[in-house]
C-alpha cells in the first residue's frame, strides 16, 4: 500500500500568530513533505520495501558510518520526521505539563537552560538536519542533532520533540535567522501535551 501525505492537524494559516506563516506550510508540507512521500514511493515499488512500516523501512535503510545516506532511507525518514513536526506543533500552545517539566528539569536543570540547550544544538547543526529531545534506551532524556534526514530511530532513541532546521523549514519567515526560528518554536509553537504523551 502506497504511503500518502498526511493532512496537516491544523489550517494551514493556523500558525501565522505563532510565526509560521500560511506561505511557509503551503511550501512546507504540501510540497516539501509531498515530494518526499512521491519519491519514497517510487523508490520501493517492487523492492523489498514495498508495502512494509514506514519505521521499518527507516530502521531497515539507515547506513551507520555512511557519508551518504540512500535515497529510500533519505524519503522514508524525512516523511517520518515531518510527519511527527506538524503533530509537535500547535495553534494553541499550553503550559507543559508537570510530569515533562519534571523529566526536563532532572536531566537538564531548568526548563530554561534546556531551551537552551536545544537552540544551541539546532544552530549547532552544520548544514541540513534537526534538533531532537529524545529518550534514550535508559529513560534519560538528552537533546541531539542530526544531519539531513537521520533522525532518533536510527540510534534507538524515542523521539520527544523535533524540529526541522532545513532552511525551508524557515527561510520565508526568518530569513537566515535560525535562531530566532529556534526560539521562536519553543516559544510559541510547541505542542508540549503531544511532547509528554511521547513518554
Amino acid at each position: 500500500m502506497a504511503f500518502t501525505l498526511p493532512d496537516l492537524p491544523y489550517a494551514h494559516d493556523a500558525l501565522a500568530e505563532g510565526g509560521m506563516s500560511r506561505e511557509t506550510l503551503e511550501y512546507h508540507h504540501d510540497k516539501h513533505h509531498k515530494a518526499y512521500v512521491d519519491k519514497l514511493n517510487e523508490l520501493t515499488a517492487g523492492t523489498e520495501w514495498d508495502g512494509k512500516p514506514l519505521e521499518d523501512i527507516v530502521k531497515g535503510t539507515y547506513q551507520k558510518g555512511a557519508v551518504a545516506q540512500n535515497g529510500i532511507f533519505n524519503n522514508a525518514s524525512q516523511h517520518w520526521n515531518h510527519a511527527q513536526f506538524w503533530e509537535m506543533m500547535t495553534p494553541k500552545p499550553v503550559a507543559m505539563p508537570s510530569e515533562l517539566e519534571k523529566a526536563i528539569t532532572e536531566s537538564f536543570g531548568s526548563v530554561d537552560d534546556f531551551k537552551k540547550k536545544f537552540t544551541e544544538g539546532g544552530v549547532g547543526q552544520f548544514g541540513s538536519g534537526w534538533v531532537w529531545l529524545v529518550k534514550t534506551a535508559d529513560g534519560g532524556l538528552e537533546v541531539t542533532k542530526t544531519e539531513n534526514g537521520v533522525n532518533p530511530l536510527c540510534h534507538g532513541q524515542t523521539a520527544l520533540l523535533g524540529c526541522d532546521v532545513w532552511e525551508h523549514s524557515y527561510y520565508i519567515d526568518f530569513r537566515n535567522a535560525r535562531p530566532k526560528y529556534l526560539e521562536n518554536f519553543l516559544g510559541n509553537l510547541v505542542n508540549w501535551e503531544n511532547v509528554a504523551s511521547r513518554m
